[in-house]
């Protein structure tokens, strides 16, 4: 019983996130049943004894911090933030797929935001372990909206490292390099996956 209550309340929870981002009406409802159902599904057949998903390895795990990395791009207090708050609590809990579809959700909705674009792409590649066709266009969009920012083509660029492209992420970050001031707070982040390509530690934090 106390583990139907706490499933109750973890499902009260996110529709109360999903009504603070503005998420109402009929998509709403649809959220509540997605939610309803999957709860259902694992009350009668859920194992939480099981190992976790054999998908997530050391290897398909972003070799550098993204949210850290996001914010240093992308700045704070943007309004964009919500739906990446909203997509990180899923992602760290594994919930991949779910935060993929928040930032797939959010950019349908402010679709000339490169940095919510940016964060698409980049769930995508959690999602699947890999750069795919989808993440691909999602990023290739972001650079297209703000080709003179370093956030799209900074992360395009880790994309391809976690895709095992080593040498196409060092020729990104190279000629990103070039173009980034000295004292730029970004700067770190690109010299530390640089580093990553070299197969080395990453100086930066």
């Amino acid at each position: 019983m106390t583990g139907f209550l706490i499933l109750l309340g973890i499902v009260l929870l996110l529709l109360g996130i999903f009504w603070l981002a503005g998420i109402r009406g009929p998509r709403l409802t649809l959220v509540a049943a997605a939610l309803m159902l999957g709860g259902a599904g694992y009350a009668l057949f859920g194992r939480p004894g099981l190992p976790a998903d054999p998908r997530v390895t050391a290897e398909s795990q972003p070799p550098l911090p993204l949210t850290g990395a996001r914010t240093v791009f992308f700045g704070q207090f943007q309004a964009s933030d919500r739906w990446f708050n909203m997509a990180e609590a899923f992602a760290a809990r594994g919930k991949t797929r779910m935060a993929a579809g928040i930032l797939g959700s959010a950019v349908r909705e402010n679709p000339r935001n490169f940095a919510l674009w940016t964060g698409y792409a980049n769930a995508l590649v959690d999602d699947a372990g890999t750069l795919t066709p989808a993440a691909q266009l999602a990023y290739e969009r972001a650079v297209g909206l703000a080709p003179d920012h370093p956030g799209p083509r900074f992360f395009y660029a880790l994309a391809k490292l976690r895709s095992g492209d080593a040498e196409g992420a060092r020729e990104d970050w190279l000629a990103l390099l070039k173009e980034t001031p000295a004292e730029a707070p970004w700067r770190e982040f690109i010299e530390g996956g640089l580093a990553l390509t070299e197969g080395q530690e990453p100086t930066g934090t």
